[in-house]
């Protein structure tokens, strides 16, 4: 018995923090002005111009001292006229003398970069930024508060959807054939409540939307901070508009050029590095719930697994524990080395048969609340996107049997976990971004920044991206963890920072 299967690709940097994040929600802050932007004056296609002229008035917002704005962009940029959609923006003015805007993405797809910014201000950008940039949050099409994805209409849905057990074994025909009738069944109800939207939600889109919002900044080119997936909607962009790129920084950088298969068996591995590393640390301490070696660890982790599959353990509100949402409770502490003590409370609890902790972690990373209702939108959003950007290579249950047995040989613990996916083989729109290499031949220089153990975004993809960019520059962090940006050392943040401030590009990888 087992739950659907996993969903980990690109993750957001910014719901790898399971602690509460020291961003500035105080209510009793000074509310900043409500404001205007004068957007730059460009020639643009004529069904263009009204969206590239607006003028974005800027509100007092929740959360302290920022503003909020909304913009209007077309749902469909090769027939802007028929229709629009809401881009929803806050931003916090630059505490020093601001060199423009400088936009922020904390991946996914689907995070929400309006919830990053409010809630987590400090951890997306360190004080330099702050001071010399108004730093900009927004929700891409399809998320949160902007035009958004939705589909199941009562949590209970969602929960059956996410959490869901087969009776049939892992792997069978029953199996997979459950899995297919879920996720089309999940489509479904994402084009009837979402509608035509849907099809328009891919980082193709999201890009040229960037730079939208570029120009109605006010900005002659594009300042930008991308995490995780927001490293590929950065890379879109450089290559669709390489004349307009100012200072990008892609942090946690995903290879454009790479296939599905090899997206979950990197990742694959790239867990399977960052567990056996909690492992190594957590058997110098007093209170692992593991002995011997990390090996026999490993083992014991893939047999708990396995028992999990055959019998899930129960929680207080009826949901069941399986390796699928074992598997979700395992990683998210992994994006993060400060989150490595909830992996031990996490395998002690459940060997002893209690799932709590498992679903509080599992809860966490879908953004489910104590009370069953879900945060936002980013799981929808999530596939979603994924589906338009993403083909299905593997379809037959034989082709999804020869992926499975290579993963579990790649990966033995994790990769039977990031098997047997069929969520975009039904999915009411076909995928529209074409995989391979992005050189953004003509841009300005653009910092690629890679962690060498970074389980989400392996340091593979750092390497390639840089290399495949005409003007691409590595900052390698040797470390753990997913980004580095702000989270690692002084090493990581001068570089990036004197990118943004003062355009200083490295002669060479400084290696930090």
């Amino acid at each position: 018995m087992t739950t659907r299967t996993t969903r980990t690709l690109f993750i957001a940097a910014a719901l790898a923090v399971i602690l509460p994040l020291s961003g500035c929600v105080a209510s009793f802050l000074p509310k900043s002005p409500a404001t205007k932007s004068t957007p730059t004056s460009e020639k643009v296609a004529a069904d263009l111009e009204p969206f590239y002229s607006q003028v974005l008035r800027w509100k007092p917002c929740e959360g302290g001292d920022f503003q909020c704005a909304t913009a209007k962009a077309p749902m469909d940029w090769k027939n802007p006229a028929t229709k629009s959609i809401d881009l929803a923006l806050i931003r916090k003015t630059a505490t020093g003398t601001a060199l423009g805007s400088l936009l922020v993405n904390p991946g996914g797809p689907g995070g929400s970069g309006y919830d990053f910014i409010r809630d987590s201000l400090d951890y997306a950008v360190d004080a330099k930024l702050r001071q010399n940039y108004d730093i900009v949050g927004f929700d891409p099409r399809g998320v949160n508060k902007s035009s958004a994805v939705k589909c199941y209409q009562d949590p209970a849905e969602m929960d059956k959807f996410l959490f869901g057990v087969s009776p049939s074994p892992f792997g069978s025909d029953a199996w997979i054939a459950d899995q297919r009738a879920s996720n089309t069944a999940f489509g479904a109800a994402c084009l009837k409540y979402t509608g035509d939207l849907l099809g328009f939600i891919d980082t193709d889109s999201a890009a040229r939307d960037l730079d939208l919002l570029r120009a109605t900044l006010g900005d002659k080119k594009l300042n930008y901070l991308g995490y995780s997936y927001g490293t590929l909607l950065g890379a879109t962009y450089a290559e669709l508009y390489p004349k307009k790129t100012g200072h990008l920084v892609l942090d946690g950088a995903l290879d454009p050029a790479t296939t599905s298969f090899e997206v979950g068996a990197t990742q694959a591995q790239g867990f399977e590095s960052a567990l056996r590393a909690y492992i190594k640390d957590c058997l110098t301490g007093k209170d692992c719930p593991f002995s011997g070696s990390v090996d026999s660890a490993m083992t014991d982790i893939r047999s708990l697994l396995d028992s999990l599959n055959a019998s899930p353990l129960r929680a207080d509100d009826g949901r069941e524990l399986s390796s699928s949402v074992m598997f979700n409770a395992i990683i998210f502490p992994l994006y993060n080395k400060t989150n490595w003590p909830y992996l031990s409370q996490l395998f002690s609890s459940v060997m002893q048969g209690d799932p709590t902790v498992a679903f509080r972690l599992a809860d966490s990373y879908y953004g489910r609340t104590a009370k069953g209702t879900y945060k936002d939108n980013s799981t929808e959003a999530f596939i979603g996107i994924n589906c338009l950007d993403y083909a299905a290579e593997s379809t037959t249950d034989a082709s999804l049997r020869a992926d499975a047995a290579r993963l579990a040989a790649l990966a033995p613990t994790l990769g039977p976990q990031l098997s047997y996916d069929t969520s975009c083989a039904s999915w009411p729109f076909q995928p529209t971004r074409q995989r391979g290499p992005i050189a953004a031949d003509g841009s300005a220089p653009i910092l690629v920044v890679g962690t060498t153990n970074d389980p989400a975004t392996p340091y593979v993809w750092a390497k390639a991206l840089a290399k495949e960019l005409q003007n691409g520059h590595l900052i390698t962090y040797k470390g753990e963890g997913h980004t580095a940006y702000n989270k690692s050392n002084s090493c990581v943040n001068n570089a990036v920072d004197d990118f943004f401030i003062g355009g200083t590009v490295p002669k060479k990888d400084p290696q930090c």
